[in-house]
Formats: C-alpha cells, sequence, structure tokens
C-alpha cells in the first residue's frame, strides 16, 4: 500500500508542478509540442528514480558536509547518459529541447526528492518515489503540451488533426497559445481545475 501510494500520490495530492510548484520553468519551456514534452518527461523520469536509487543506496556512507555534491555528480552523471542518449536516436527532439536536458541537473524536483526522501528511505522505495514524481511532472508536461499544440498549431505529435476543411469555414489557430505567457496561464488553469476537485489543497 505504501509503495502504491509513491506511485500514485504525485499524480494528484503531491503533483511535483501543481501542488509543490517545482520543476515549473521546463514545464512552461519545452511544451509547445507533445513529442519534446513526452520525451523530457522520460528523461526527468529516469533522471530522478535512478539518482533516488543511486543515493538511497549510498546514504549511510555519503559524508553528511559533502552530500549536495556528491548527489549533483549523480544527477549530472545520469543526465550525460540520457543526453547522448537522446542525441543517439532521437536527434531532431535533442535539439528541440536544446539545454533544457543539461537543466535537469538543477531541476527542483531531483534535488528535492534526494534530500527529502532518498537519503532516508530504502532503495526500492526511493526508486518507486522517483518513477512517481516522475510520472506526476511528466503528467502536466503532456497535459500542457495537449492544449498548447491542439489549440496553437492544430496538431498533435506533429500530426494535423484538425481538418482542413474546419480551416475553410474561418477557423484559425490560436498563435498565443504557443508563446511563454500562454503556457504560463495554462497551468494556472490546470491548479484551479486541480483545486476545485480536491478541496484539500486549497489548504496547502
Amino acid at each position: 500500500m505504501k509503495n502504491l501510494k509513491l506511485l500514485i500520490n504525485p499524480l494528484n495530492n503531491e503533483n511535483p508542478i501543481t501542488v509543490q510548484v517545482l520543476g515549473i520553468c521546463s514545464a512552461l519551456a519545452v511544451t509547445v509540442q507533445m513529442k519534446p514534452a513526452i520525451v523530457m518527461a522520460l528523461s526527468v523520469t529516469v533522471v530522478t528514480a535512478f539518482s533516488n536509487l543511486i543515493i538511497s543506496l549510498g546514504r549511510n556512507t555519503i559524508p553528511p558536509r559533502i552530500r549536495i555534491i556528491i548527489q549533483l555528480v549523480v544527477v549530472a552523471f545520469l543526465v550525460i547518459v540520457v543526453d547522448q542518449i537522446l542525441k543517439a536516436y532521437v536527434y531532431d527532439v535533442s535539439k528541440k529541447l536544446s539545454v533544457f536536458v543539461g537543466l535537469i541537473i538543477t531541476n527542483c524536483i531531483l534535488m528535492g526528492r534526494l534530500e527529502a526522501f532518498a537519503m532516508s528511505n530504502k532503495p526500492w522505495e526511493s526508486f518507486l518515489d522517483g518513477i512517481g514524481n516522475g510520472a506526476g511532472y511528466g503528467l502536466i508536461l503532456i497535459a500542457l503540451s495537449t492544449m498548447r499544440e491542439l489549440l496553437g498549431s492544430g496538431s498533435l505529435m506533429g500530426y494535423q488533426v484538425i481538418p482542413e476543411s474546419i480551416y475553410n469555414l474561418g477557423y484559425k489557430d490560436n498563435g498565443m497559445m504557443i508563446l511563454p505567457p500562454m503556457a504560463l496561464i495554462t497551468v494556472g488553469v490546470i491548479i484551479w481545475i486541480q483545486r476545485s476537485y480536491n478541496r484539500k489543497l486549497i489548504e496547502k
């Protein structure tokens, strides 16, 4: 039951973006299209899960005075590995994500989970916590990118989904949806909807 909560809670009640307001910068920057958002979500999930696991395995031997440095080294190593894999297999997406893959190193979600959870919990639980928080982060990225790409470009995953006949009737893409301010407004709408259905979050 506890392990299940580690996976489920970050999707709603403890979502890192909408509840904890962490990792919001990258969420706003990479959600113009779904494909980069999905790749970014998977990248953060992998790095968070395995960095949690590694730090948890060594938590009893890491000197407290240098724990942050060790955490950064572990995260940096994993980010480099992920970045090289992306360049090898999805180079076009890697170019779109640009510096944001590298900036996973400083993502508040990762450092928060390493400090708050991995340093004081067992490896398997820490691994699940990393997956759960990565999935919670990814859920918001996918929701954001779906709305922004559909309304801003009329497409999903790069494929046109709004028929040409709709455009012939006078429909036009909302260019504002692909601009950064609309990403922030859309996140605000998601937070409002979430808290409207879950009154417990109003107190947080």
